[in-house]
């Protein structure tokens, strides 16, 4: 129980602050600052996201592997060598000197965590304490959270793909063509409208994790009122908000921010020196940290860190094989890591508070403007009819070659030498769509999502003039399949099948191409589409990409050959010529696999697979509609596994007409205790596709009493 000091303390600043709950068990909080309120959401959600603040806490700082055991090592490995707790403690300096307010802001946040932490049973299971959270360590999250959001290990692939194919394979297996999964965003101006006002919806797609990677929740001071998705350990509402008079959201724009730079180091008697572009050597930063292992013995890591960043694979003796033919002369391989935060010690969170006290769009693209990571494409509108379609955050201007490949430190002509102007847009009849395709971005960035989802989005908003926000699960839940036409082509060009496959082609060709759980042609197609990935997968042309180098083990996701090819069979598929393969038969060979499996239906294989940092055998994985092409976006592995641990990682839809018409959902619940009744409890609705209410009169809410606390 939180100690009368702490109460009192609490009072005395006028931050003790009302918590209040829905059906769903959301938390609606009221103080009378906004100083206060943010104390209040860090106790809050320390309340009900112990577990996972802390999970998080550790991941940010490169410690988990000390309860989670060797599994955790090479995420702490790769934190740790990236420097993130280091730039955290970085930007946060920075803050305090530029903005003191939104600084103070942020720790009485930590105060919030620090006085709401207690141990629940999963820091049972581990031997784990709850431990102390820093002022920066919010910081540390959110660089935690998004450091890989760019992409920037595929760079590695890319150069891979170029040295054993040669260039043109760089844009047959660009994202363009396979699609990864992203985030659906859309808005609907007024003139779309049958309210008059303007419509926002969509849904984030992220790795799929429980507890969820949102928290819904109501942030409410004398200044402001705003509902929205918070990332539990961070103040305020940075993604998906809605204030009464404005609302907001995001999606990826899929910029280039984070360059790769081979490095030349060599180890002497007083250190370790790298190789610059003028040609001279100079020393570089260095230390050593130990890394704690559950049931391992300790392992120590160098940290090094250049003029161009932190080196993040690699050293003086070569990767962690002792490969050394990384340059033209032998000299071991290095690669350092160039990210803005980084370079710059800012992480934009000066945008946070003005968005939450933001009334119009103008106030939402002001504050936006000093955003830095991630880069996102922001979707705006507010009661008067303002409109904001733009990108935001930080991106280096810089040679070409930083932005598609490796780098080499010790040439000239890839340095920073300053930041793009952030691009705007406008929209189309009356609707602005962001899937992740080439928008407003499209200068910024080398790979993009497929156009599927985006064209799908738009299709679907044509139909009809007017549009109500009730509408909107509909469009989230759409499972058509663009990306399935390529292998129906190549399927209705076979000929000399046997009668299974033939009528197995058969079903297929007159397939809706909608890829429901209950749907056998869903099943049917997929089981295709995996026979041929691992065909192709397995041909000699590709054999060179099997065994990528010794990059660290956080890094080799991005250079799997059978992703690679399951994500990019659109565009192996229509490709003139493939290293001579015979594609149609292979695709044949395909079918006539899957005609002789048994029948099935999609849902049976396509199920939900989160992430737990302590994995759960007891929970069940039900059954998902859709697929990594769909505005469903519920992505597998195609040839790998039809489980899906990404997908809608929240749905929202915001009316600006009545706040309380808007809706939202979240994967699994409220709670991240596993004996809450909110754990799972919008988990039903999240697989139909339907949305909870968003509650905002304060007579609908229980409040809860200081007993609770």
């Amino acid at each position: 129980m939180t100690s009368e000091t702490d109460r009192a303390a609490r009072q005395a600043e006028g931050e003790n602050g009302e918590i209040y709950r829905d059906t769903w068990g959301i938390a609606h909080l009221r103080a009378g600052s906004a100083r206060g309120l943010a104390r209040l959401q860090g106790r809050v959600t320390a309340r009900d996201r112990a577990w996972q603040l802390e999970i998080e806490r550790h991941r940010a700082q490169g410690t988990s592997a000390s309860f989670l055991g060797p599994e955790a090592l090479p995420w702490d490995r790769f934190v740790r060598r990236a420097r993130l707790d280091d730039t955290a403690r970085r930007c946060y300096t920075t803050l305090q000197e530029r903005d003191p307010e939104t600084a103070d802001w942020v720790r009485a946040y930590v105060d919030g965590v620090n006085e709401g932490l207690r141990a629940t049973p999963e820091f049972e299971r581990v031997g784990l304490a709850p431990g102390h959270w820093e002022s920066w360590t919010p910081l540390a999250v959110w660089l935690s959270t998004h450091i890989l959001f760019a992409g920037f290990p595929a760079k590695l692939w890319r150069e891979e793909a170029a040295r054993h194919l040669g260039e043109d394979a760089v844009g047959l297996f660009a994202t363009d063509g396979p699609g990864t999964s992203g985030s659906n965003g859309w808005l609907v101006s007024g003139a779309r409208t049958v309210t008059g006002q303007a419509v926002i919806a969509g849904d984030p797609h992220r790795f799929i994790e429980d507890p969820g990677v949102y928290q819904q929740i109501r942030l409410a001071c004398d200044e402001f009122d705003v509902v929205g998705l918070a990332v539990p350990g961070v103040p305020g509402i940075a993604h998906f908000g809605h204030t009464g008079t404005v609302a907001w959201a995001i999606t990826n724009a899929m910029a280039d921010y984070q360059d790769l730079y081979r490095e030349r180091l060599r180890r002497t008697g007083a250190g370790v020196e790298a190789l610059g572009p003028d040609g001279n050597w100079r020393r570089i930063a260095r230390h050593t940290e130990l890394v704690r292992v559950a049931g391992e013995e300790p392992v120590e890591i160098e940290v090094l860190e250049t003029e161009r960043g932190p080196v993040i694979a690699g050293g003086p003796e070569g990767l962690d094989d002792g490969n050394a033919d990384g340059t033209d002369d032998g000299t071991p391989l290095a690669l350092a890591l160039r990210y803005p935060p980084r370079v710059t010690g800012d992480l934009g969170f000066s945008a946070l508070l003005p968005l939450l006290r933001a009334r119009r769009v103008a106030d939402v693209d002001r504050a936006l403007d000093v955003w830095a990571e991630p880069v996102n494409v922001v979707q705006a509108a507010d009661t008067e009819g303002g409109l904001l379609h733009r990108v935001a955050g930080r991106v280096p201007v810089r040679a070409r070659a930083n932005r598609t490949r490796l780098v080499p430190a010790w040439e000239p002509g890839h340095e920073w030498t300053g930041w793009h102007e952030m691009p705007r847009a406008g929209l189309t009849d009356g609707v602005a769509v962001m899937a992740n395709q080439r928008g407003p971005a499209a200068g910024l960035g080398v790979e993009f999502a497929p156009p599927h989802r985006a064209d799908r989005i738009r299709a679907l908003l044509d139909e009809r003039r007017e549009w109500a926000s009730s509408d909107m699960p509909a469009i989230h839940t759409d499972t058509h399949l663009a990306s399935a036409a390529p292998l129906l082509d190549q399927l209705a060009a076979l000929d000399g099948l046997t009668a299974a496959a033939a009528d197995l082609r058969a079903r297929l060709l007159r397939w809706d191409r909608r890829m429901d759980a209950g749907s056998q042609e869903a099943a049917r197609f997929a089981a295709v589409r995996s026979a041929l990935v691992r065909r192709l997968a397995a041909e000699p042309a590709f054999a060179s990409l099997t065994a990528p180098p010794a990059y660290p083990e956080i890094l080799l996701p991005w250079l799997a050959l059978l992703p690679r090819i399951g994500f990019a069979l659109e565009h192996l598929l229509r490709a003139e010529e493939l290293y001579g393969i015979d594609r149609p038969e292979l695709v044949r060979q395909a079918l006539e696999e899957a005609a002789r499996q048994p029948a099935a239906r999609w849902g049976d294989t396509h199920r939900l697979a989160p992430w737990r940092a302590l994995p759960d055998p007891s929970q069940e994985a039900p059954a998902l509609s859709g697929d990594h092409d769909c505005v469903l976006c519920t992505s597998a592995v195609p040839g790998w596994t039809d489980l899906a641990a990404r997908g809608p990682a929240a749905r929202y839809v915001w009316d600006l007409a009545r706040r309380e018409d808007s809706r939202w959902i979240v994967p699994h619940g409220a709670s991240g205790h596993p004996d809450s009744p909110h754990h799972h409890d919008q988990l039903p609705l999240w697989l139909t596709g339907e949305l909870a209410p968003v509650v905002t009169d304060w007579a609908h809410l229980t409040k809860e009493s200081e007993s609770d606390d």
